[in-house]
C-alpha cells in the first residue's frame, strides 16, 4: 500500500488500537487478532498494534493495514515506544504499513536520534512513520525530522504536557490548523461524541484504544461510577 493510499484510507475514519501487555488478561496474539477482527467488523479501517507477533497475527486475520510499534523499556530512559533501531528492525520483519514511534524532544536510548531512526525506516522500507507527540513543540520537532504523520498519543504522558482526564482537544485543534502533515487524534478518547468532536476540530483520523479493547478498564469505569 502506497503512502497516499494509506493516508486516504484513514481519512475521517476510525483506527482501533488492539494492545494487551503481558500483565493484562487479554495478552496474546490470537486474542488480539480476534479483537482486531471485531474492530474491523465494527468499522475500523486500520489497527494499531504492539509487537511483531501481534502485528503478524492481526494482518493474517483481518487483512487490514497495521500501525505497528514495539514497546520496550530501557534503563534510565523515558522513551519506550519503538525507542531504537533494534525495535525498528524487529518490526520491519513483519512489514507493518506504518511504524509508530516516540517522536518527542526527549533523549532516546543508545544516543540515537529521531532523525536517524526516521531516515533509517524510509531508507530501508516503504513503511510510513507515525510520530507520537505530546505538545506543539514535539510536533514541530517530529515534522522537521521527517515523520509522515503526527499522533497526539503522548499528550499528558510527558513531564511538560498538560495532565488531564479528557482528550487533548486543544492540541488537536492547534495542530490541525498549523501542521503540514496529517494529525491523528489519540489519547483518552472515551466516547463517540468525543471522537466526533476531534473530527470537527480538524483531525485527519482518530485512534481509540482502551474504550474499545480493554474490557478491564471499561468495567472499572462502570464499577467506579456506581460505588
Amino acid at each position: 500500500m502506497s503512502k497516499h493510499d494509506f493516508i486516504e484510507r484513514i481519512h475521517h475514519h476510525l483506527i482501533v488500537s488492539c494492545q494487551a501487555l503481558e500483565n493484562e488478561p487479554l495478552h496474546g496474539s490470537e486474542t488480539m487478532a480476534k479483537m482486531a477482527l471485531a474492530a474491523k467488523e465494527g468499522g475500523a479501517v486500520a489497527i494499531r498494534s504492539n509487537s511483531p507477533e501481534d502485528i503478524l497475527a492481526i494482518k493474517q486475520k483481518t487483512q487490514l493495514p497495521v500501525i505497528g510499534l514495539l514497546k520496550r523499556v530501557y534503563p534510565e530512559n523515558e522513551v519506550y515506544i519503538t525507542p531504537t533501531k533494534k525495535e525498528v528492525d524487529e518490526l520491519l520483519v513483519v512489514q507493518p504499513e506504518v511504524i509508530a514511534l516516540d517522536a518527542t524532544i526527549r533523549e532516546r536510548p543508545n544516543q540515537e536520534s529521531l532523525q536517524d531512526i526516521v531516515h533509517y525506516i524510509h531508507d530501508n522500507s516503504n513503511t510510513l512513520v507515525m510520530g507520537d507527540i505530546s505538545d506543539v513543540r514535539d510536533a514541530e520537532y517530529a515534522t522537521e525530522y521527517g515523520v509522515d504523520m503526527l499522533s497526539t498519543t503522548l499528550s499528558g504522558y510527558t513531564s511538560y504536557s498538560p495532565k488531564q482526564d479528557d482528550p487533548d482537544f486543544e492540541l488537536v485543534k492547534t495542530l490541525s490548523q498549523q501542521a503540514t502533515i496529517p494529525v491523528i487524534a489519540e489519547g483518552r478518547i472515551q466516547t463517540p461524541d468525543q471522537a466526533k468532536k476531534m473530527f470537527e476540530l480538524g483531525a485527519w483520523s482518530i485512534v481509540v484504544g482502551g474504550a474499545i479493547t480493554r474490557p478491564q478498564l471499561i468495567t472499572k469505569s462502570f464499577s467506579d461510577k456506581i460505588k
